[in-house]
């Protein structure tokens, strides 16, 4: 960094901003908190503080187009189609994914590709969110008439509501900002970042009005930690023979048989309509050793088994059921549906082999 832009900023003064939305230093201010601030720290706080600035006179300035972009976003049946160039496009990318990973099928195209045989990805259901700053973008307004051609909405967000794109535009919403970030005033920087924020803006509302739940987001997230997280029960537990299951009338050889065929160290007792009523674990049988003696061999079940056992439903998260298992000491967990009747289970080694633990 050259002398005269560190020069440029006093390091004992804190940034204050005025009405204007300029960000200034207050050479009046010696604040002994902000006495060791270094002038590269201070020209970073003012490029935060410039940026912070152009999104909130961004959030001002919403109104109606924002809800028609919304209305035309919450019709589309097709895709949305995101195009930009440069640093636009770079925004565009990112815009895209998060419309993709939150429930509306979505893909950027470079406006160039589009006019050599990309528009062949593109159908009449389709939506198209342009990006440039300008609006005069020449890559952006070579590809707008095919766009209306083909009869697709076009969402327009761009710092020049005067330009030929927003002529263009079904709607097009206002990202301008009074100047970039850069000392130069030239590489995109507060227009770019206005650009992400208002898209996320778009993608979380749409998120929010389409009632989109953690169970859904986690069909676009089937990866890494974020999908782990997002495992339900559902998915990984076992089903049908796999789960140990007794009478209530079961005698105490049917109980011993059970739970050494299924090698769990447990099984459920359901009554005859398959209501669980309680579980039977390797050590209720030691326990019943001791407590009936010779006696034991003539219960059952339903003398031998603990009521209450820890249960979940099928829809929950795989990480509720882990905490559940912290919690309680326990390595399975039974599910039930909504008749309390056992439709599966969850044990660890599911959890360790989900990549939940």
């Amino acid at each position: 960094m050259s002398q005269p832009a560190l020069n440029q900023f006093n390091s004992t003064c804190p940034p204050t901003g005025d009405p204007t939305g300029e960000v200034t230093f207050d050479a009046s201010v010696q604040s002994p908190v902000n006495a060791s601030v270094t002038a590269t720290v201070a020209q970073g706080q003012l490029v935060l503080e410039q940026e912070a600035q152009a999104i909130l006179l961004a959030k001002s300035r919403l109104g109606p187009s924002f809800d028609k972009a919304l209305e035309l976003l919450l019709g589309c049946s097709g895709k949305v189609v995101v195009t930009g160039m440069g640093k636009s496009g770079h925004i565009g990318c990112k815009i895209a994914a998060t419309f993709a990973s939150t429930g509306t099928p979505a893909f950027f195209v470079h406006p160039a590709e589009l006019r050599h045989g990309d528009f062949g990805m593109l159908d009449e259901r389709d939506l198209v969110i342009a990006l440039s700053s300008s609006g005069e973008t020449q890559e952006i307004k070579l590809v707008l008439e095919p766009i209306k051609r083909l009869g697709l909405k076009l969402i327009a967000l761009t710092g020049n509501l005067a330009s030929t794109l927003a002529k263009y535009s079904d709607v097009a919403i206002d990202v301008s900002v009074e100047k970039e970030a850069c000392p130069l005033n030239l590489a995109p920087t507060t227009s770019t970042t206005v650009a992400l924020a208002m898209g996320d803006a778009l993608a979380m509302v749409l998120m929010s009005e389409k009632g989109i739940e953690a169970e859904d987001f986690a069909k676009s997230h089937p990866g890494g930690n974020l999908g782990q997280k997002l495992i339900t029960v559902e998915g990984i537990m076992r089903y049908g023979f796999d789960v140990p299951i007794v009478s209530l009338d079961a005698t105490h050889e049917m109980v011993v048989e059970e739970i050494g065929k299924k090698k769990l160290g447990f099984t459920a007792v359901c009554e005859d309509d398959g209501k669980l009523r309680g579980i039977i674990t390797d050590g209720d049988l030691r326990r019943s050793l001791s407590k009936y003696r010779e006696q034991v061999f003539d219960k059952k079940a339903r003398d031998l088994m603990t009521g209450g056992p820890k249960t979940i439903a099928s829809h929950s998260l795989a990480v509720e059921a882990l905490r559940m298992m912290e919690k309680h000491s326990i390595s399975d967990i039974l599910i039930v549906d909504g008749n309390m009747r056992p439709v599966g289970l969850i044990d660890l080694k599911d959890l360790l082999r989900a990549g939940i633990i």
